[in-house]
């Protein structure tokens, strides 16, 4: 949330110094304290006006989100092996009638329909269980058993949704397992529906689309401490949840809060109009990589003319680039895919149904599904493409760019999740970086060295809280809150400025109709008032996790914790030889880099570690030391120890609460 809009921000406050420093002593009077939990008039009415827009009361998505329940969960919570909450089954009850002041009345209604949870019948053999974590798990009954697609996130969610899926519809085994895509809410339950040595034994294809296990892991290895710490604001996991505080995602409801695992693929699958049979379903696979994950595929099933559209079209305008942060996604490719499903297996589907939300019934319910879907994708590419080419930087083309027609009819594409705000940025930097062009933008000071020099400029603190605080009365809480940004990273002991701060975001947070948008004000707001959580955070980097990842993979993983300023000896080799998995991996330890080599050793090797797979994970872990490992008998060094010391002590753990909305 570090804007920079320099020229702008410098003129703005250079204007306002005189008078606010003539006004600061009558501000100051008028505000005493900056409300807490309420809407403002402002923002009542901003809610209004989109209430007075809309056609909320259509309740054709109702009909779909509730068609089919067959049983719901009975249990309060759904719980971890330590008695730990990892759902909370009711959490979303208070969602329902008329829209409070507190939330968007658009997402308001986007939530009730998330809020709908249990096992629900799709069609005679496709089951989906919803509204028991962020993501929505289908199961397929093949002629034996039941394929499991997208097994939640956490290990615990999925065992859940399963029993509740044997209990009602009579227990079979797992005869197949699809991740749709490589982010963690689609596998990470995986462990939940089956045991890793009995798909093994049994020979259960687990499929994923080609691509799948590279980018799984960058997400969750490479970059995951950054992306699950921002992932907290996004998600609004520190929230309570109610009117005033977390509400839903848009996307879902929520991530649980359990174990999430990794099982390696059996077959990465490519092409489009690939099939499979699984116990005796046929898949036509669709690959749609690069679009909402960069590695993703969809799937037709012809004996039940049903399309499964994963993450690429589910009841949402979603991110062209995720406020977690992640890889920028292409969406003029989105659209083509979209288009390819419509055109191709559009006029044989009665039924769509995705990775989230509820199906789609009907032929032509469903070809209209796709087209504003593949609609709205292509408008915001082709319209900030077109802005671009004019000369408009991505903070102009934002606030040029209108809604299109088709969001005034299709719920769908609303920014529930994406926005038009944040992905019509996001083309921009597809096609043209980050920058904006401007020359004073380029090479600016970090918030951190700018901020004081801003309030240095508006005549000081407090005379830059009374144009913060007259921004805030006149409704401009985009203005408020950047001007209050500034004096809390220039002195973030300054209370009024983090109070009114976290006002401002709470206003912002109330307005918004992205889930994702209003959870990361409401946690700003609340890291604000109340410091860092301790507790709502998601670990990916768990046992159940790292033992599916590959060892290269993992080498990778631990190369971008390498800190070469540790290091104090000369540059070196190391082998490591896993008895368990036969396999080697060098490491050359130099003074930048630490890169790891499959397959490879070297005679001049300064040491060689020679252990099981699963021992290392533990010392990765650091639940079981070298001196433990090696006493157990599972692992033995050959050459200088104090080499391999040397690396370990290199690798850093980065801490996870670090600041994100204050220096």
């Amino acid at each position: 949330m570090r804007f920079t809009y320099a020229l702008a921000g410098v003129m703005t406050l250079a204007v306002c110094s005189a008078e606010a420093q003539v006004m600061t002593t009558q501000a100051k009077a008028q505000h005493d304290a900056p409300p807490v939990g309420v809407a403002t008039e402002a923002t009542q009415k901003a809610n209004q006006a989109v209430a007075d827009r809309l056609p909320l009361e259509d309740t054709s998505d109702f009909v779909d989100a509730t068609r089919g329940l067959l049983e719901q969960l009975s249990e309060d919570t759904i719980t971890d092996a330590d008695g730990n909450v990892v759902w909370q089954i009711n959490g979303q009850d208070f969602i329902e009638g008329d829209s409070p002041d507190t939330v968007n009345p658009s997402l308001w209604r986007q939530e009730r329909l998330n809020s709908e949870h249990g096992l629900f019948e799709v069609q005679d053999g496709i089951y989906q269980v919803r509204g028991y974590d962020l993501s929505v798990m289908s199961i397929i009954r093949g002629d034996t058993g039941w394929i499991i697609v997208d097994p939640l996130l956490s290990q615990e969610t999925a065992a859940a949704a399963l029993g509740l899926v044997n209990e009602t519809l009579g227990e079979r085994p797992v005869t197949g397992v699809i991740y749709t895509h490589s982010h963690a809410d689609h596998f990470g339950g995986v462990r939940g529906v089956i045991d890793e040595a009995d798909a093994k034994a049994r020979g259960v294809p687990i499929l994923a689309p080609i691509g799948f296990t590279e980018s799984a892991v960058a997400e969750n290895l490479l970059a995951g401490n950054y992306m699950n710490r921002r992932a907290m604001l996004m998600f609004g996991n520190a929230l309570p949840s109610g009117p005033t505080g977390q509400v839903g995602v848009g996307l879902g409801p929520a991530l649980s809060q359990g174990r999430t695992g990794l099982i390696e693929p059996t077959e990465e699958i490519a092409g489009r109009g690939t099939v499979r049979v699984i116990d005796g379903v046929t898949f036509e696979f669709i690959d749609a990589a690069g679009t909402e994950a960069p590695a993703e595929f969809m799937f037709y099933l012809p004996q039940f003319r049903a399309l499964c559209t994963a993450e690429v079209a589910t009841a949402t305008f979603h991110n062209a680039l995720t406020l977690r942060g992640a890889k920028v996604r292409d969406l003029l490719e989105w659209s083509r895919v979209i288009d390819y499903a419509l055109t191709n297996y559009g006029d044989k589907s009665d039924v769509v149904f995705a990775s989230h939300h509820w199906p789609t019934f009907g032929n032509d319910n469903v070809q209209s599904y796709l087209a504003g879907q593949r609609d709205i994708y292509r408008y915001t590419h082709d319209q900030t493409v077109r802005r671009a080419n004019r000369g408009l930087t991505q903070f102009e083309i934002v606030e040029d760019l209108e809604e299109p027609p088709v969001q005034e009819t299709h719920f769908d594409t609303r920014g529930y999740y994406g926005t038009l705000n944040h992905n019509a940025k996001a083309v921009f930097q597809y096609y043209f970086g980050w920058w904006d062009g401007v020359p004073a933008t380029f090479n600016a000071h970090p918030l951190e060295e700018k901020a004081p020099r801003f309030v240095e400029a508006v005549g000081g603190e407090d005379a830059a809280l009374a144009v913060g605080e007259k921004a805030f009365e006149d409704g401009d809480y985009r203005w408020s809150a950047e001007v209050f940004n500034y004096i809390v990273f220039a002195n973030p002991e300054n209370q009024a400025a983090r109070d009114w701060l976290a006002a401002s975001y709470e206003q912002l947070g109330f307005q918004a109709e992205s889930g994702a948008w209003r959870d990361y004000y409401l946690t700003g707001a609340n890291e604000l008032r109340n410091g860092l959580p301790e507790t709502g955070q998601v670990r990916a980097g768990s046992r159940e996790f790292i033992q599916g990842v590959p060892t290269v993979d993992l080498f990778n993983a631990l190369a971008v914790r390498y800190a070469p300023e540790k290091l104090e000896r000369d540059p070196f080799t190391l082998n490591f030889r896993f008895t368990d998995t036969d396999e080697t991996l060098l490491v050359d330890v130099g003074n930048a880099t630490a890169f790891p080599r499959e397959n490879a050793q070297s005679d001049e090797a300064a040491a060689t570690l020679i252990l099981t797979r699963s021992a290392f994970n533990d010392l990765i872990l650091q639940s079981r030391s070298f001196q433990e490992i090696a006493q157990a008998g599972e692992a033995s060094v050959e050459g200088d120890p104090t080499a391999l010391m040397a690396w370990f002590t290199a690798l850093e753990t980065p801490d996870f609460w670090f600041n994100v909305v204050e220096p």
